[in-house]
């Protein structure tokens, strides 16, 4: 049996402490396995935000275990969080972020900066990515030469940049009609199928999930499925 992408063993993220205490993630357990996209789907406020945050590394938990991959980051410091980041986890963020002097290409590049590859190997990786995503004649634009969709497509490269076992979508259809939306979602759904990775999108929008494999909900830090 495959190991899971990603286990939340009882997370729990309190802020504060006494009559100022807030509980953002409430004993929350859940399972992503490869392969596999999961819409986690809940109002603002409800802790999405903090249970992708946790995953990925950015935040860490007040109780409770997070493995990824089978490794448990639960107590990692910073510089291995840092480490663990870059090379296992993928982030795609609602205002995409791309680095506007930057080319399309570029910005898949300078994910590698720091990484294993040479930079023409690095370039080859981001040519291929690119075109993967049907943006082989992009590569050399700027992200303001590039539509919404596009520039979401170069965001969805720049997260698969380093082969990670994970990747975070933080609502990555608000800013686009329901056509390109739905487009995104088929795309985010066969990369994550065909690479055999593990991708967990935020959304709002309830005819987004369709595209996923499963559903979980959460509201005041409660996860149901």
């Amino acid at each position: 049996m495959s190991t899971p992408a990603l286990e939340l063993r009882d997370v729990r993220k309190v802020y504060g402490a006494g009559d100022n205490e807030v509980v953002a993630l409430d004993h929350a357990t859940l399972t992503v396995e490869a392969g596999e996209v999961l819409a986690l789907v809940g109002p603002s406020g409800s802790g999405k935000t903090t249970l992708c945050s946790i995953a990925g590394g950015i935040l860490s938990a007040t109780d409770g275990e997070v493995v990824v991959g089978g490794r448990d980051i639960t107590g990692l410091d910073a510089r291995r969080l840092t480490e663990f980041r870059r090379t296992t986890v993928g982030f795609v963020f609602q205002s995409v972020n791309l680095v506007p002097f930057l080319t399309a290409r570029e910005n898949l590049i300078v994910v590698d900066e720091i990484g294993p590859r040479s930079r023409r190997a690095a370039r080859q990786r981001a040519d291929e990515l690119l075109d993967e995503l049907g943006l082989g004649d992009r590569g050399g634009h700027l992200p303001g030469e590039l539509s919404g969709g596009q520039r979401q497509r170069v965001a969805i490269g720049r997260a698969l940049m380093n082969d990670p076992a994970l990747v975070l979508f933080d609502e990555p259809t608000s800013a686009l009609d329901t056509e390109l939306g739905e487009q995104v979602m088929e795309l985010i759904r066969s990369e994550t199928h065909q690479r055999g990775i593990a991708s967990i999108v935020v959304t709002h929008d309830e005819r987004m999930t369709r595209h996923t494999d499963r559903t979980a909900h959460i509201e005041d830090g409660r996860l149901t499925s």
